[in-house]
């Protein structure tokens, strides 16, 4: 099996992440329990890609919108739709990241990371440039620390049947809950 097929015959652990970590940061409101860290901030807003089928009869439906109408998102995943690409906002103590997720690779798309003392200088200065450099390079190993790192906790999850068959029977009641 080439790299090729391996990636498509495995994309559906990223649609779940996904779909998992949508449904934990409804959960308790945005909040989510990262094991060693504590609680985070994840709420999905705004863009959500949805795909269907496979292919010619394949199809994308991007749903956007405040997050409190991510409703046809909802609808999409009732409907079998499956959960490819979010835009997601995390908080994590005094920083706060804006990034899309696609979930096919787990790749992260239009990452911004949180503004800083050090990103509002505006000294050109050799030394001040790198700090600032060194910085964000900072702010976004911390930002993908953090997404492996509820990924760990999702495969933890879905590794084992028992825990994934809960975990399973509360995703479906989160997407079939009315509003």
């Amino acid at each position: 099996m080439d790299l090729v097929d391996l990636i498509v015959e495995k994309r559906f652990l990223g649609q779940e992440f996904l779909t998992w970590l949508w449904f934990k940061s409804e959960e308790r409101g945005g909040t989510v329990l990262l094991p060693g860290t504590g609680d985070i901030q994840i709420v999905f807003e705004k863009h959500i890609l949805l795909e269907y089928g496979e292919g010619e009869s394949f199809e994308k439906i991007i749903c956007t919108g405040l997050q409190a109408e991510l409703k046809e998102a909802r609808t999409g995943l009732k409907m079998g739709k499956k959960l490819e690409q979010a835009r997601i906002h995390i908080v994590q103590g005094e920083y706060e990241w804006y990034m899309t997720i696609k979930a096919s690779l787990l790749e992260f798309r239009n990452v911004k990371p949180p503004k800083t003392m050090a990103s509002s200088e505006e000294s050109n200065e050799l030394e001040a440039v790198e700090g600032r450099l060194l910085e964000r390079i900072s702010l976004l190993e911390t930002a993908t620390a953090t997404i492996d790192r509820l990924f760990t906790v999702f495969l933890e999850k879905r590794m084992s049947s028992s825990v994934w068959q809960e975990e399973l029977t509360l995703i479906r009641n989160w997407i079939h809950k009315t509003y």
